[in-house]
Order: structure tokens, then sequence, then C-alpha cells
């Protein structure tokens, strides 16, 4: 008796579906393979490198997280103990500390934190100049002590100085990710659901663009459960104007500010949003993620390199794709000149 043969669970037409989906990832390395000893290094123990930290560590991602910082080493090894000492009440995990880079040897995930702070009447430009040279000082290590990870760099302003790190590293541009606007998203989604009394996590929503003034908010992509936003204004009969949009958008660029007014730093919700793009790469979950990645061939944007926060796939090989979202041509027009505000920073520091 013979056994029927299962039918393939790819067709051709799926495949046309998937490739019409993703735009891939020009000159992109193959994923590393899965390993079961994983690593992680944060470079920097600043309030965000500890927010992430303690988010990381609760989150049972890893068998080792390091905590990296250049100037500090006592605040590093108080904040080493600090997390060690919680270790009964944690997945296990091996916190280690150090100021030297070796300790970062073979990490899979390099998280970079760190930067200067502004001086009192110091511009945009030379504050950025410092960073810069900071990051000459950071990627160079990483990069000889795990030359197959991937770099996350949180570090603002996060578009420039991934690209920074992306020509320091000399890696291919998918192991390269700024966390770009994955937080603004998510307080758009949530001022979104605020607005319309539903839950956060049924709103699909992104903010694209620089994660700054220029950012992108894409109105004509929004869903609410599935149903188109403008759809669901008009079953609910919500009145609504475009000046409510673009209040809504204006308070996604001013969250930050107000946080920082408020308490001094923000903190908490950038290591939720970074400790949520580490397990889609770590453990490949293949999630769609709006972060900083090399956007040059995107949406026409053809005037040079320049990293932008796009909706991207996220796996173990770091950038797998990024999704062809339908925008707006007037949607369009201003991811664009996002690219050039960009584009004309990195060249007043002429890079």
């Amino acid at each position: 008796m013979s056994i029927p043969k299962l039918p393939s669970t790819t067709s051709l037409s799926d495949l046309d579906i998937a490739n019409a989906l993703f735009a891939p990832i020009r000159h992109a390395e193959p994923p590393s393979p899965t390993k079961r000893h994983l690593k992680i290094s944060i470079i920097g123990t600043g309030n965000v490198g500890m927010a992430i930290a303690q988010t990381l560590l609760t989150q049972d991602l890893v068998d080792e997280l390091l905590a990296l910082v250049d100037a500090l080493p006592d605040k590093l090894r108080g904040e080493m103990l600090d997390l060690q000492h919680a270790a009964a009440f944690l997945p296990r995990t091996k916190i280690v500390a150090s100021t030297d880079y070796a300790v970062s040897a073979a990490s899979d995930l390099c998280i970079v934190t760190a930067g200067a702070r502004q001086l009192t009447d110091e511009s945009r430009l030379n504050l950025l100049q410092r960073n810069v040279n900071l990051f000459k000082k950071i990627i160079p290590p990483l990069v000889k002590y795990s030359p197959g990870c991937i770099l996350l760099i949180v570090s603002n302003p996060v578009d420039v100085l991934t690209y920074i790190a992306w020509k320091l590293s000399g890696f291919p541009s998918n192991r390269v990710i700024g966390s770009g606007t994955n937080l603004d998203s998510s307080r758009f989604r949530f001022l979104i659901a605020d607005h319309l009394d539903v839950n956060a996590q049924d709103v699909q929503a992104y903010i694209i663009g620089e994660h700054g003034d220029s950012s992108v908010a894409l109105w004509s992509s929004i869903s609410i459960g599935g149903v188109p936003i403008l759809s669901f204004l008009e079953k609910r009969q919500i009145a609504y104007e475009k000046e409510t949009l673009v209040n809504i958008h204006r308070e996604v660029i001013n969250c930050a500010y107000e946080v920082i007014k408020l308490k001094g730093y923000t903190s908490w919700a950038v290591g939720y949003s970074v400790a949520n793009l580490a397990r889609s790469i770590l453990r490949d979950q293949r999630s769609i993620h709006p972060v900083s990645v090399l956007a040059k061939g995107f949406h026409d944007i053809e005037d040079g390199d320049v990293f932008l926060s796009l909706p991207a796939q996220l796996g173990r090989g770091g950038v797998l794709g990024v999704i062809n979202v339908p925008i707006t041509d007037e949607e369009a027009d201003q991811l664009r000149k996002s690219a050039t505000t960009i584009l004309e920073v990195q060249e007043q520091l002429g890079v």
C-alpha cells in the first residue's frame, strides 16, 4: 500500500506573495548559525543602558549579559553587583562587566547606548561630532572581538550614528540596525488607542523616517483590529479633522521632551523597546519593526547613503527585508525630506 504524499506547504504563489511583500536587503550576509549559548553586550551603563539590561534580564533571552563603560569603572562594578544580587529572582544569566572590550568577545548582539552629554550652549553639530569621536573608540573593538555580531545602535541622534557605526564596522548593512522609530511607533499606537478608546495592541501604526522632528506618520496604513482607521472612524461615527491627526503626531514627537522635562531622562520605555528588538533578532521571530536601516533605494531615496526607519523584518541575520508598505505621495515626499535632513547633517560632519 503506497502512502500518499502530502502537498507542499510552499507553492509558487506563496513565494510570489512573499517576494512582493518584502524588498530584499542587498549584499546581505546569511544569518549566523543559531547557537545554544547567546550573549549580549551593552555598551554604556547610563539610565538607558541599565533600563535595557534590567528588561532583558527578566525575559530569559540570553545566557550572558555584559555592561561596559569606559569612564566610570566604579559605577560599572556597582551596577553589575546590583544586578547580580537579584539572581535568585531572575532566570539564570551570567552578568559580568569590565572597562576592557575583550569581555564582549563572541557576542551575538552588541547594543550601543553610550553617548556624550550636551554641554551648556553647545551646538547640536558639535555634540554630534563628539559622539562620532566616541564611536571611533567603541565600534572598532566591538568588531575586533565579535566579528559576527549584530550592532544595535540606541545612542542619539540614532540615524546618523547608525550610519557612522556601519562605516566604522565594515559590516554589511543588514547587521547594523538603529533603534529608530520603534519607540516612536509605540507612542503613536498608545496615543491613537487612547484617543479611540481601544487596546494599543490592536492598533497597527508606524512612524517612519528620522527619529526626530522630521519623522513621518503613516496615517494611510493605520488599522484597528485589521480595519483601516478611516473606515473604523466612519463606522463608529467618530468625526475627525486632519488637524487632529497632526496634533497626535506632534504629541508623539514631544513625548520624549516631556518625559525628560519631568524626570530628567527617558529609560523604561526605551528599555522595553530595545528588549523587544533583541527578542525578535535572537529568537529569529521575523517580526516587523520600524527601525533605522540603510534606506537608499527605497521610496525613491537615491541621493546618498542614509539610515532611516522603515518597517523591517528582523531575525538572526539582522535585517531580513524591508516591507513594501504602501504610502501616499505626500508621505513619500515627507520621507525624502527626512532623508535630506539627515544627509545635510552628515555632510556637515564631513562623513
